[in-house]
């Protein structure tokens, strides 16, 4: 967490707050995903994180993509922006968010995979119709995304399987 939401939390405890994020849905040649398996609770997720104050969402996901995969953006493109009901979300420690989440794909990168420890447990790709499970639910509306964009023919509802 950074230190602006850091602070925000010490003034407002759990109760919920609007939080930007900037997330980056990592594609390699085969047309896998990366995902990491967070340590906090235990969900497959791709890599991303909370902006900053005054920090570009590009920056920001860049930023999130090395520091939890060791893996450096050459590209960035557009995803999309993800809102609303099924962005709200309670981390284990009780904190609440309603999230805004700028989701940009990376197909562009170099690097060496390595896991941030305090965030992230394992790291690895996988095809869109076999995702590790469970899959972080607010990353559905992306991921969801995502597959239409690529034109699978994943189920709709395999994402939504627990």
């Amino acid at each position: 967490m950074g230190e602006y939401m850091m602070d925000m939390r010490k003034r407002v405890r759990h109760i919920p707050l609007m939080q930007c994020g900037a997330s980056v849905i990592v594609e390699n040649e085969k047309g896998e995903i990366l995902l990491q398996l967070r340590t906090d609770n235990r969900q497959w997720a791709y890599a991303g994180g909370a902006v900053e104050l005054y920090e570009r969402t590009q920056d920001a996901a860049v930023r999130e993509l090395f520091e939890e995969t060791g893996l450096v953006a050459e590209e960035l493109e557009l995803l999309g922006v993800f809102s609303g009901e099924e962005m709200r979300y309670t981390y284990p420690n009780g904190d609440q968010v309603s999230n805004v989440d700028v989701v940009y794909i990376c197909r562009k990168y170099h690097g060496d995979l390595f896991c941030e420890p305090d965030e992230v447990e394992k790291l690895g790709f996988f095809p869109l119709d076999r995702l590790p499970h469970p899959v972080f639910p607010v990353n559905i509306p992306a991921l969801t995304a995502f597959r239409k964009l690529t034109d699978e023919t994943v189920p709709i509802d395999y994402l939504h399987r627990s």
